[in-house]
């Protein structure tokens, strides 16, 4: 018989481990539906307003996404950002409401609709308006239906019960009570101006309502023979080249414009093709158009002769056979004299299709020009005002008006003298170098270059993904520097007040091209007020500034209408006679009555002669057909939302898009707002960048590189993708993808991990067990002196909308300071001190408070798992995270900061660690628990750094160094102490605490 020695006694009953039943598994995929049901049953929403009732109010207005198909990853950066700040907001005890919008009108509703008539082989124009209309609003509530189902899958908390939607009859009718205001104080006149117009969709666009792809035209060179030129009569008989990249606009110009200040030369020219190919070319250009070129002089820019000439060499190449031996065509323009711009005024040329007649019998003229520059091309522009802002402006100056050849299909109209009939204008096979436009001036002569290659940014409907074109069409304007009734320029106007002028008075011009002019008035113009309200509002980022300021500083009078059906219509009647509209106030407010009763709709019943009235005859006024512009309707939410729900005058504290709304909702808003009050709708704008692919690019179905946030919340929950969202540095653009939202989500598992420990540690944590900060140990109260730095940086960053920030911040803090520091230190005394000692109380109060604090952080961004975690500590039938507002923090006496000697603490720790680190891949320590130190200064007594820095033993020494300890392990707390005698032996402490326990 032998002895053993007996078996070591198993410590782990007597050690108090956290306990939770709050998984370290978010599975929030399947969680979160069951939370978004509690909140639902809750109406969290209504019960956080009855809470917030008489607080400061924070409105965040929602600019409203087109009700049409389910959302994508820019919807859901947008909402979630939204719903982060609001959920701030409240945090910071405000009342902070979100109402979500639609907008519900326009073309991507209409052209979803058409689809399906195509599909049918049903033409739209065969339906009747109000069939037509209805299928356009069945659609929209079908699609605001399930977007907002997926904006709520996303955590957004909002008045999903009461949405605006643009299409709501009290909607309708303040919109068309907006424009009206318009009306009545002058600010609105019908004229013919090129604006962007869409032949596939056959409406005008607004520039928010246009992309810009790379496309390849065909680029001509033509010439226009001069027919008198009074101040350089030897220029008679030359030819004015000019250069376009816009075919099709040669059959309607009117004019050519010179630089005044440019230097322009008269050129022969000649060619070569070297010494064997010369004569096969001389019998190749016998019978072609471009060996008369030679017999001709030639006028274009000093500074562009050379690449004026590449474009003939070029063209001689394509006309001519390939020389044999290598030979090179050669083309040179040989200077005869140069003249100055200037001495080309009053001169006229003939339109190379002149022999036509009529229209092209008339000599166009040549017009000075401050927009014609030497940048390309050949300093000569032609002029055609239907089709380019400077044409048009340049023309009316001389009396020169619009033609209207190409009609609203992109066709020159049937009894045009060229082409009539021909078209598409956009058709590629119709402007190329073969098609009819260049095959007719290459039969005249005068067309000297043509090729299918010059590669430019080229502006597209965003809907149909067609080339738009710029082409004058009667359309309804808003001015821009027309002076305002002066009333409109001052501080915080709630409402805008009508004009002064008596009932139809007001003069107004033809809706006749010829008819143009600006509306009487005395005050500021909507452009300087817009810019002043630009210059009060706080842009996010500030560069942001800049951007709209230069868009309203450059911007023309806003185009307001659109040839379409479905949307809110201009409700305007205008004088046959006089070409007026009515400004009559009796009859405004019964178009707006009608409307609040019956919708928009009302405009498209046979009742027009009762909203006119016992004193107007029906026949003697046409009735407008045009619709808004959608952006005019988007424009006008702040009035049916922020002023109808919060009070004439409220403005929002804040607007949240993408960066394209500089041009659009932002600067709608601000226009329409500014026109009818004075000042802009919001106080302060915010703009985030654009969801990139995992590369950077641009997500495409073509490119395969869409990611869905709706797959991603179904894999793996909202959270994540909010956990991401608050990560991005979202003032530019930002990537998302599988290494992404692997980042995100190792952030988000780490944060969970705190909370998970946190509440297996307060297992049981009740009031009498707290300990005053005034008793608590230094760590401790380093620790709250932390959190209260953090707690002022995270309450900044939440004002300054920086949730990058504030996300960083928070996890830095919760894995950084406490998870690798303060927890590591103190869980000894966690799971080992006696459950009265005053450290592990300390400890434990201190726990308290962080989990009261983070938690409430953590609720903005992470809604969902904020809410789990709250109810796994606190369970409720009726209460929600939600409810509460931001932590209010132990106070610090000033004597009892410690963060200075703590910072130093903390840099000797990592440097221990350090040390530590080698031996233990040596295997010379299994732990730090094994390792004694020496520190060159003790900033505690030795006992306290030893359990700071987790080793056996601190001394001090010259510099940092680490040898294996001879001290035995402690069988339950695993420390190295001089007490232990032999490994498994309990120190005093343990000792103490079983026989107690």
């Amino acid at each position: 018989m032998t002895d053993t020695p007996a078996p070591a006694r198993d410590y782990r009953d007597t050690v108090f481990l956290p306990k939770t039943d709050f998984p370290m598994k978010a599975g929030l995929a399947a969680k979160e539906p069951a939370i978004l049901e509690r909140w639902a049953k809750l109406g969290i929403y209504d019960r956080l307003r009855e809470q917030r009732l008489g607080r400061e109010r924070f409105i965040l207005h929602d600019g409203p996404p087109y009700a049409n198909g389910d959302i994508h990853m820019g919807h859901a950066m947008n909402k979630v950002l939204k719903d982060i700040i609001v959920r701030s907001q409240s945090l910071m005890g405000k009342d902070a409401p979100y109402v979500p919008g639609w907008d519900c009108h326009g073309l991507p509703i209409e052209w979803k609709v058409e689809e399906a008539y195509r599909a049918k082989k049903l033409n739209k124009d065969d339906v009747p308006v109000d069939q037509f209309r209805a299928e356009c609003r069945a659609y929209a509530e079908k699609w605001v239906a399930v977007q907002k189902g997926e904006f709520e899958r996303l955590g957004v908390m909002g008045d999903w019960a009461d949405p605006y939607l643009t299409m709501k009859y009290e909607a309708e009718a303040t919109i068309v009570g907006e424009l009206l205001k318009f009306a009545e104080s002058g600010q609105l006149y019908r004229g013919a101006k090129p604006v962007m117009w869409s032949p596939v969709e056959k409406t005008a666009l607004a520039e928010a309502e246009v992309e810009y792809e790379d496309i390849v035209s065909t680029q001509i060179d033509v010439a226009f023979e001069i027919v008198d030129a009074p101040n350089a009569p030897e220029l008679v008989g030359a030819h004015a080249v000019i250069w376009t990249t816009t075919p099709w606009t040669i059959p309607v110009n009117q004019a050519l414009s010179y630089g005044p200040e440019i230097e322009y030369a008269l050129v022969d020219l000649g060619y070569n093709a070297g010494v064997v190919g010369m004569a096969s070319l001389e019998a190749e250009l016998a019978n072609h158009p471009f060996r008369n070129l030679w017999d001709k002089q030639f006028i274009v820019a000093s500074a562009l002769v050379p690449s004026f000439e590449a474009r003939l060499r070029e063209e001689l190449k394509r006309i001519s056979a390939p020389l044999a031996g290598g030979s090179t065509y050669g083309v040179w323009a040989s200077v005869v004299k140069t003249i100055r711009g200037a001495d080309l005024a009053d001169a006229t040329a003939r339109h190379p299709m002149h022999a036509l007649g009529g229209f092209f019998a008339k000599p166009r003229p040549f017009l000075p020009g401050s927009f014609v520059t030497t940048d390309a091309g050949t300093g000569l522009v032609h002029m055609s005002p239907d089709h380019g802002e400077d044409d048009f402006e340049l023309c009316k100056q001389y009396g020169i008006d619009p033609v209207f050849a190409v009609d609203g299909a992109g066709m020159y109209r049937a009894d045009w003298a060229w082409l009539g009939g021909q078209g598409s204008v956009i058709n590629k096979k119709f402007v190329a170098a073969d098609g009819p436009i260049c095959t007719d001036l290459r039969a005249t002569g005068a067309l000297l270059a043509a090729s299918d290659d010059f590669k430019h940014s080229y502006p597209h409907s965003w809907r149909s993904k067609a080339k738009v074109i710029f082409r004058a069409t009667p359309q309804w304007f808003i001015p821009m520097d027309a002076p305002s009734p002066s009333p409109l320029r001052g501080e915080g106007r709630g409402e805008g007040q009508p004009s002064s002028a008596a009932p139809g008075t007001a003069p107004h011009p033809s809706p006749l091209p010829d008819g143009e002019r600006e509306p009487d008035g005395n005050g500021a113009t909507l452009r300087e007020i817009a810019l002043d309200a630009i210059a009060a509002t706080t842009w996010i980022p500030a560069r942001a500034e800049n951007r709209i300021t230069s868009m309203v500083q450059g911007r023309p009078d806003w185009v307001i209408s659109r040839q379409r059906a479905w949307g809110v219509p201009i409700a305007l009647f205008v004088d046959r006679t006089t070409g007026q509209y009515l400004n009559d106030p009796a009859v405004n407010a019964r178009i707006v009555a009608a409307f609040r009763e019956n919708g928009a709709d009302a405009w498209y019943a046979d009742g027009h002669q009762a909203l006119l009235g016992p004193d107007y005859d029906l026949a003697d006024y046409e009735v407008v057909k045009d619709i808004l512009d959608v952006w005019f309707d988007s424009g006008c939410t702040h009035v049916f939302t922020v002023e109808a729900r919060y009070g004439e005058g409220t403005r929002a504290n804040l607007y949240l898009e993408g960066s394209d709304q500089h041009r659009g909702w932002f600067q709608s808003s601000l226009l329409e707002s500014c026109g009818t009050r004075g000042r802009a709708p919001y106080d302060a704008v915010l703009t985030h960048g654009f969801a990139l692919d995992g590369q950077g690019r641009k997500m495409s179905k073509s490119l395969g590189n869409v990611v869905d946030p709706l797959k991603i919340i179904g894999e793996s929950g909202a959270d994540i993708l909010r956990m991401w969202v608050a990560s991005t540095d979202y003032f530019d653009d930002v990537k998302i993808g599988k290494e992404v939202l692997a980042t995100a989500s190792d952030a988000y598992r780490k944060l969970r991990n705190t909370f998970r420990y946190m509440l297996g540690a307060l297992e049981g944590f009740d009031d009498s067990e707290r300990v005053a900060v005034s008793d608590m140990p230094e760590l401790e109260r380093y620790v709250l002196h932390r959190l209260g730095m953090i707690d002022t940086e995270l309450r900044q960053a939440a004002e300054a909308y920086e949730f990058n920030r504030y996300t960083r911040l928070l996890t830095d803090f919760a894995n950084e300071d406490l998870s690798a520091f303060f927890f590591d230190i103190r869980k000894d005394s966690l799971y080992c001190d006696a459950t009265g000692d005053v450290k592990r109380r300390a400890y434990r109060t201190v726990l308290d408070v962080l989990f009261h604090a983070l938690v409430r952080y953590a609720a903005p961004v992470l809604c969902f798992t904020a809410e789990e975690v709250w109810q796994a500590r606190f369970p409720s039938d009726d209460s929600s995270v939600h409810y509460l507002e931001w932590p209010s923090l132990p106070s610090l006496d000033a004597d009892d900061v410690v963060g200075s000697k703590w910072r130093e603490i903390r840099e000797l720790r990592v440097a221990v660690t350090e040390a530590i680190e080698p031996l233990r891949r040596e295997k010379t320590v299994r732990s730090s628990l094994e390792a004694e130190v020496t520190v060159p200064s003790m900033l505690l007594d030795a006992d306290a750094l030893a359990e700071a820095f987790i080793v056996a033993k601190v001394t001090q020494g010259d510099a940092v160094t680490v040898t294996r300890t001879d001290f035995h392990k402690c069988g339950r707390c695993w420390r190295h102490l001089p007490e232990v005698s032999v490994d498994g032996e309990l120190c005093d402490r343990c000792e103490e605490v079983v026989a107690h326990a």
